[in-house]
């Protein structure tokens, strides 16, 4: 037995654990941070047990989508893969607020993770589904919440496609291709030839993130943004409903103890 390559791939997993815990941590108190200070008043109050069913329930719904993603064969590798799950995640993230969208992003992660019973990308995969995704749904949610209007809603979209890019372009060249090629045993010119093999301009990680990573967040965040836009009126009905009878009911406890 080769303790030595054990001993590094369990220092790798764990160097990896750490990070993925700490950036999740640091994205939830970013994104509490700014309902507190930038958002206050805007997000609507919900006692903490319909928050939590409306979390749970989305993420459920986002945790399904997630799984039924599928490959974007002319544009990435196979291991790159596109998913709708970001749809409930918006919405959710649209009725509660940008915290709301962060904690279903991480239950539809946990639970997609279950569903599938392992992982074919040594959970960098799912890691980057939740960190990249945040980057979409949190600064979308944030801005929609300024001001709550049908042109608000497309422009935030459309500002956190953009956030997804750029930042899901720069992140996989600095972070997570590398982690997967580590973690998964496969040399980064093993990935980059694979590129290769769809597009002739892909020749290293940067080519590579920039012709295949990015147009794919480009055209996910484009698919998510226009379904959330057509879907979100209807759900959100729903959504609204929950919350205004939840609303009713402090007043009338209010009333009661007055």
């Amino acid at each position: 037995m080769d303790f030595g390559n054990l001993f590094q791939q369990v220092k790798d997993n764990l160097q990896f654990l750490l990070v993925c815990l700490l950036t999740v941590a640091a994205i939830v108190a970013l994104v509490k941070v700014s309902e507190k200070t930038i958002l206050k008043e805007s997000v609507a109050k919900v006692s903490g047990t319909k928050y939590t069913a409306i979390c749970g329930m989305l993420g459920a719904l986002a945790a399904v989508l997630m799984a039924l993603d599928f490959p974007v064969p002319f544009l990435a590798p196979p291991f790159y893969k596109m998913d709708l799950s970001e749809i409930p995640v918006l919405i959710g993230g649209f009725c509660l607020g940008p915290v709301a969208s962060v904690v279903i992003e991480l239950i539809k992660v946990l639970l997609e993770t279950i569903i599938k019973g392992g992982s074919t990308t040594a959970f960098v995969g799912e890691f980057a589904n939740f960190v990249v995704g945040c980057t979409l749904v949190a600064p979308a949610s944030i801005l929609y919440h300024l001001k709550k209007t049908r042109k608000t809603a497309i422009l935030s979209l459309a500002c956190g496609t953009a956030v997804m890019a750029v930042f899901g372009t720069a992140f996989n060249a600095v972070y997570l291709l590398p982690a997967f090629s580590s973690l998964f045993g496969m040399p980064l010119d093993q990935i980059i030839a694979m590129g290769t093999a769809i597009n002739g301009n892909i020749h290293s990680v940067t080519t590579f993130v920039i012709f295949a990573v990015f147009p794919l967040n480009v055209i996910k965040g484009t698919l998510v943004s226009v379904l959330t836009v057509l879907l979100y009126k209807r759900i959100s009905v729903f959504l609204h409903n929950m919350i205004a009878g939840d609303a009713a009911q402090n007043r009338r406890i209010k009333v009661k103890r007055s």
